[in-house]
């Protein structure tokens, strides 16, 4: 069973995340700090007792907005730790998932917090806690990539992806209803996705062939446009996709 430590600044909140925790019945044990500061000691605590000891912590459910020492603060911290516990962040702000899955973040949960959508961060931590690994491994489906939306795991059909943004070790997914955020690397889905109809266009953008409306030449710059969106051709793929938009006609 998982023993957990929930950090948050607003007591209400931290109070609704450790009923829940304490109601899922992976969590031995549950406990709340009011700051990151707290927190930091209470885990370094935890690490001097050792992985089996009575201080041990599994798990950090984290808050990022919070004075002083803020969540993502302390997760960078974390990292530099030999053994630390995993983290799961909990936070009311959507934009800082791509810092948080950089940070190796097992689980990005938003508030207000759901008790399904908790049980899933709960799920993964205790799977990865069983497995010794930090990070899942799931075998690729070739016709469809799993996102989250709302809480929820859905595949979307890769023939509905137009374009491919990289952030980071990440890679955001655009569709003509919206974007997902996958922990992908962009190369990592160029390989894949090569024989897909998939191309390189610059250092940040991979592109579905099919989705491209427009070949656009003006003073020397390349560029494409997928949808209403217009994305930059670096020189270094130019030539490269020319050929290639001309074999296909």
């Amino acid at each position: 069973m998982l023993r957990a430590l929930a950090v948050d600044d607003e007591s209400p909140s931290l109070e609704e995340l450790l009923f829940l925790l304490n109601a899922d019945p992976r969590i031995g044990s549950a406990e709340g700090a009011g700051d990151a500061t707290v927190a930091l000691r209470r885990i370094n605590r935890a690490l001097e007792s050792g992985p089996g000891g009575p201080e041990a912590i599994d798990v950090v459910f984290l808050d990022i907005n919070m004075p002083g020492l803020d969540g993502l603060d302390l997760a960078r911290l974390l990292t530099g730790f030999a053994k630390p516990p995993l983290v799961v962040f909990v936070t009311a702000h959507e934009d800082f998932a791509v810092q948080a899955f950089d940070l190796k973040a097992v689980d990005y949960v938003l508030k207000p917090v759901r008790k399904e959508r908790l049980a899933e961060a709960v799920r993964r931590a205790a799977e990865l806690i069983g497995t010794g690994s930090r990070i899942p491994v799931h075998e690729p489906d070739p016709d469809h990539i799993p996102v989250e939306l709302g809480g929820v795991t859905r595949f979307v059909p890769v023939d509905d992806i137009t374009h491919v943004e990289a952030q980071g070790d990440y890679a955001r997914l655009h569709t003509d209803k919206g974007s997902h955020l996958v922990r992908i690397p962009l190369s990592t889905l160029e390989e894949r996705w090569r024989s897909r109809g998939f191309v390189r266009i610059h250092r940040r953008h991979l592109v579905a062939l099919r989705h491209i409306g427009e070949l656009r030449l003006d003073a020397g710059t390349v560029s494409v446009l997928v949808g209403s969106e217009e994305l930059q051709v670096s020189r270094r793929h130019a030539r490269e996709l020319r050929d290639l938009l001309m074999r296909r006609t």
